[in-house]
């Protein structure tokens, strides 16, 4: 099912607006331009929709408990998204966690990133695969699909490993802690992809999944952008992984990040991205502007 920006808006209903402007420039990713007009006709109605879709699944959990004759257990809902490199899913699934936790049914939401899954740098240049990081096999995918099984069976604490943007690598013996939660949102560029054979995927655990959209040229253009950002920014720290990229000139800065974009990020979207979409339960179209222009619902 197919919706204009305003067909989706009008779906808002009553769902109160619970972030300020101040709060929303915390959880924007770098070089992106949403506002809370953006928040209220696309994300207050989606949260609308979890929401109903929490209530639904804790009900069909409750009378399966109670056909098999046990008690009822709490199960966490998870919810995946995925979406390109630049396209704005991270922003998107910072967003959901601070409004899903706001209504009264989920206060714990928590959140992890697939990065924490990455294998560190030295088993990526073991592997030879160091240029292909963010690819389906630079993942740890039997500990990712571990980690989110232990969750979804109700485990009391679940650890993750911990990913450093900054150091470009795997934080040694860092850990993030899932506790139980009502939520658990889980992004990534790879969410999506289907398992080999005989095994499981991570979105075997969902409950419902999204896919965060635009046109191939309209991504490279924000990677651009994005990257000039980070150049001034966050590469600058002398800790950076990046460091050297700071010192490069604006032509030389741009086409780097076009080789960059054309050689590895583009070819992970075209390849093993992109054609995941259609196992998402939402689409998120977005336009050149990076605001949301249609969505598309799965209705079964």
């Amino acid at each position: 099912m197919e919706l204009s920006r305003e067909q989706w808006s009008e779906l808002r209903k009553n769902t109160p607006l619970t972030l300020t402007a101040d709060e929303l420039e915390e959880l924007r990713g770098v070089d992106d331009p949403i506002d809370l007009t953006e928040v209220t006709d696309i994300y207050l109605p989606l949260t609308r929709l979890l929401n109903l879709h929490f209530t639904g699944s804790k009900q069909r959990s409750s009378v399966l408990s109670a056909f098999l004759g046990k008690s009822e257990q709490r199960v966490p809902y998870i919810l995946g998204i995925a979406g390109s490199v630049a396209v704005g899913k991270s922003t998107t699934a910072r967003l959901l966690h601070t409004l899903l936790a706001r209504w009264p049914e989920h206060p714990h939401v928590e959140l992890i990133t697939t990065d924490s899954f990455l294998y560190p740098n030295a088993v990526l240049e073991a592997k030879k695969i160091m240029h292909r990081k963010g690819f389906p096999e630079s993942y740890d995918r039997r500990a990712l699909v571990r980690f989110v099984a232990e969750v979804k069976a109700g485990a009391a604490e679940v650890k993750a490993p911990v990913y450093s943007h900054l150091e470009y690598d795997i934080v040694p013996g860092a850990a993030q802690t899932v506790k139980s939660p009502d939520i658990l949102i889980i992004e990534g560029l790879n969410v999506l992809q289907p398992a080999p054979p005989t095994s499981l995927a991570v979105n075997d655990y969902f409950d419902f999944s999204i896919y965060v959209d635009a046109k191939v040229e309209d991504i490279r253009t924000w990677y651009v952008e994005r990257f000039h950002k980070l150049r001034r920014t966050a590469f600058e720290d002398p800790k950076s992984y990046f460091r050297h990229i700071a010192e490069l000139s604006y032509d030389e800065a741009t086409d780097f990040a076009r080789n960059v974009w054309r050689d590895i990020n583009e070819r992970n979207l075209v390849e093993n991205i992109a054609p995941t979409r259609g196992r998402a339960d939402l689409v998120l179209k977005k336009g050149a502007d990076h605001s949301v222009r249609r969505v598309r619902l799965r209705q079964t």
